[in-house]
Formats: structure tokens, sequence, C-alpha cells
């Protein structure tokens, strides 16, 4: 999801204006229940995103109206809007949990833009009959890091739901701890999930099963239709994409923390932002939600976990598709190749090759037993790695990333491995650090920056909030004010754990 281009003032719309179109709504009442928002008392706006806004084509003075956040907050609807909360189910944690849906998520509708639909929803608006045991209520600290990783996630070009904004009220929310509620509204094409098709799969109910299949191949994926079995082919669509999506993911060190099938989006985005983080110490082990006490979403074992994901999805999908062998063919040549292809092609950009070729990959495993073995910073290391000349000038020209690494002896080895490569593209020094810096973030947000800005806000200062916003959106350039976002962790920030909670 990318903003669209700039258009006359004139053209924009208020808040209050959007065509809205409402296609989930159309779906029958058992897709979904019809129900208001709670809304929050005495709402203030925390944080908006102008290129979130620039999707939805609304004025760019919106956020400062009053009405703005009071739509926001859930305490008035908008017209045309027809709200509603989905249901669906998954799998969590590798086990089948049952019956699930938005249980603290209100659609308020889908707006037509000049590319394509777009929903508005409000997560944290209060509760729902899929709240289950919840109060439906989000806090600010975790409307914060959604709202933070959400819009850095398209800045780095990597496919995300958006987060057009955070309102904040006083209103008390227990959680571990006392804290306050908050709703950040969110946008998508579409906010349908691999779970959303296993509900009517467990509850052997055929016909919403391929109505849903239509309804996302009709609006999603036309071209798909005169396929002989469209739903192998949306089933092949969405491995496709979901594989570039886990390469995206490993080559920026991204970790999701909960991979869940309700949690998996059919459009390949980066949905629901919970215990992620991005990686310091390389360790391909790591396990960025504590909760996670085995180990299930870890880094190293994310592109298998959604490799198993696809099948849940696909076994959903099976009484559509109506053969298994099919089904299995549709996942896994797809998952696969795409999966290895991206991979490869992302991780040789990283290095500075422009053209991979066959062994990159013994190259990048190399690379990826260094950084392991040594607990080297991911993304200075890369970053750092763009700096230098691809002829060998000694320890010294060397000495930014050669610190980054204890063993010397194995980084200088596997450097002239990487300089051997690159000798065989003949590139000029200038024109491949410039490229390398181009995919090589600078600035990605660590959970010491997310903390940071959330314990301001917390004292009612937005100030540090919005400055890492304003640095996050441009990743990769080199940004002197921003220069302290780029440095690894400090000894204060070695305690902190994310969780599911929020």
């Amino acid at each position: 999801m990318t903003a669209p281009d700039t258009q006359p003032l004139e053209r924009r719309h208020r808040l209050e204006d959007l065509p809205f179109d409402n296609s989930f709504a159309r779906l029958p009442p058992h897709f979904h229940t019809r129900l208001a928002p709670w809304g929050l008392p005495d709402p203030h706006l925390v944080i908006a995103s102008d290129e979130a806004a620039a999707l939805l084509e609304l004025d760019p003075r919106e956020p400062a109206r009053g009405e703005f956040v009071e739509v926001l907050a859930g305490n008035t609807a908008l017209r045309g809007s027809e709200i509603l909360a989905a249901v669906y189910s998954g799998h969590q944690f590798g086990h089948w949990a049952g019956q699930l849906g938005d249980g603290r998520a209100h659609l308020l509708g889908e707006v037509r833009t000049a590319n394509g639909p777009l929903e508005i929803q409000l997560k944290g608006a209060g509760r729902t009959p899929y709240s289950r045991m919840g109060d439906g209520r989000a806090v600010l600290r975790s409307s914060i890091r959604e709202f933070l990783c959400s819009e850095a996630m398209a800045a780095l070009g990597i496919p995300t739901t958006r987060a057009l904004a955070i309102v904040g009220s006083s209103h008390p929310v227990q959680r571990e701890e006392r804290e306050t509620a908050a709703v950040c509204t969110r946008l998508a094409p579409s906010f349908v999930r691999f779970g959303s098709f296993e509900h009517w799969a467990a509850n052997d109910r055929g016909d919403e099963l391929r109505l849903l299949a239509d309804y996302v191949i009709d609006r999603f994926f036309p071209q798909l239709r005169e396929a002989a079995s469209p739903a192998a082919a949306m089933l092949a669509e969405v491995s496709r994409r979901t594989a570039a999506l886990m390469a995206r993911w490993q080559a920026v060190g991204f970790m999701h923390g909960v991979m869940n099938t309700d949690n998996m989006s059919i459009l390949g985005l980066t949905l629901d932002y919970g215990p992620f983080g991005f990686m310091d110490a390389f360790d391909a082990n790591h396990i960025c939600n504590h909760t996670d006490h085995g180990g299930r979403y870890s880094y190293r074992r994310q592109p298998h976990v959604a490799h198993w994901n696809l099948h849940a999805l696909g076994h959903a999908l099976l009484p559509l598709i109506g053969d298994e062998a099919a089904m299995q063919e549709a996942i896994d040549r797809n998952y696969a190749e795409v999966y290895n292809r991206d991979f490869v092609a992302l991780m040789c950009a990283k290095l500075g090759i422009a053209a991979p070729r066959e062994g990159d990959d013994e190259l990048i495993s190399q690379l990826y037993g260094l950084l392991d073995a040594n607990r080297s910073d991911y993304t200075l290391f890369f970053r750092q790695l763009g700096r230098l000349p691809a002829s060998p000038q000694g320890p010294t020209a060397d000495a930014p990333l050669r610190d980054l690494i204890i063993d010397r002896e194995a980084c200088d080895a596997w450097l002239a491995a990487w300089r051997e490569r690159l000798r065989g593209e003949s590139r000029p020094d200038g024109e491949r650090q410039q490229a390398m810096n181009a995919v090589n973030p600078k600035y990605v947000l660590r959970n010491w920056i997310a903390e940071g800005a959330i314990r301001a806000a917390r004292e009612g200062d937005y100030d540090e909030l919005r400055a890492v916003h304003e640095c996050l959106k441009r990743p990769f350039d080199e940004q002197p004010a921003c220069e302290r976002f780029a440095a690894p962790p400090p000894d204060w920030a070695a305690g902190l754990e994310v969780s599911c909670s929020s």
C-alpha cells in the first residue's frame, strides 16, 4: 500500500465526505455483527500519518479538526459507513482455537479510492460478540507500536496494513498494570484472513465458504475467475504473496511474533502488530514474543510457519478445490519457488550483487553463520558493509565493520569471499554503494526506540513519537538529526520484553 500522487487540495475529501462502498457488509449477516463502537471519553489526537491519509485522498488539514478525533475515537459515525465486526476462526500457536473474530476491532466501511478499495478499521474501540473474555480495548502502548511499525514497514517497501492515526484518552484499562485506552485506525484493502476461510470449513458451511471465496476472487483476484479451479488459483496466488512477504521479513530482520492463521492476510499484507521485533544482535533462533515459550514463531521458523499456515488455509479450501494433490501443488510449488527466488534476490541486493547467480546462496549462508556466531547487529552490519570498497585496503578501511564481529579472522575470510564475488561484476564502488544504501536501512523500529516514544507519550509528551515517525519515513537516508536512532540498543533496553498483552 503506497501513497497516491498528490492532487489539488480542492479535490481532497473531508472525512465525512468519503465515498463508501462497503462490499464486505453486503455479505450475509452471519459473516459479521453490526454494532457501534464504545467510543472514548474526552479523546485527543496522539498522532496521524499524512501518508496514510493520502491513501484515502483526505484533505491534509483533517487531523486538526475535532470531528476527525470524534470519528476515530468511535464517538461519531460517518455518513455512508456500515460499522461491523467480522467473525473468523483459526489456529493459534499450532492448535485449533475455534471461533475468534474481531474482538476489539470495528470496521467502519470500505472507501473507494483512485488506487482501489480501502477499508477503515478502528482497533480498540470496545467489546464485540467476539471479544471472549477481553474488554475490547487497546492501550496507548500497543497502539503506538502498531502505528509506528505499520508506517515504518510501508516505508521499507514491505506489504502491510497502514495506520491512519491514534486517538488517546485518560480512560483506564487494566493489563499487567493500569494503562490508558487508545484507538488505532488501520487501513487495508481487506482484513480477510486465512482464519476467515477456516471458520466456515470447520463448521461444515460449504455455501458460506464458497461465497467468501467468490467474494475475495471477484474483489481482488478477478483475473483468476476463468481458471479451471478458481479456488486453487486463489490459493496459489496467496501462496506466492505470502512467500514474497516472508522473504522481505527475513531480509530486513523483522519478526512478527504471533503468526497465527487468524493473523495472516489473504492479500499477503503484514497484519496485526503485537509482540513484533526487528533483529538487533543476530540470533537465528531469536524469539521476540516472550510468551512464545516453545519458540514456534522464532526468526528462523517464520518461513516454515507461513508454509504450515498455507496448508491450514489449503485444507479449509479443499471442499472447493476437490483434490488434495492439487491443493498441495498450489501451495508447495508456488511458495518454495517465490520464497527462494525472492530471498536470494533481496540478499544479493543487500550485498551489492547486481545479478544473482548460482552459488550466491552459499555466500549468504556463510554470512548468516558469521552473524549468528558473533551476535552481530544485523542492521548495522549491512549498512557498514555498504561503505566498504570492493578492493581490499587493509584492516583500517574495514574497521567499522570488523568492529561488529568478535572473530576478526572469520570476518576477514568472509569479506575476502564477498570481494571475490564483486570482482565478477566490475561495478564501480560508488554505484554499488548507492544501490546498497537504497536497500539496507539505516533506521528500523528497534524495540528500545519504540519504548522511548511510549514512555514519553505516557507522560503526555508526543514529541518523541513524532520524531521517531518522521525518521522512519526515510529509513534509507542519512539523517543527522536522527543519528541516535541508528545506534544499537542501550544498556537499559537489555530487559525489554514484548508479549501478546495489549
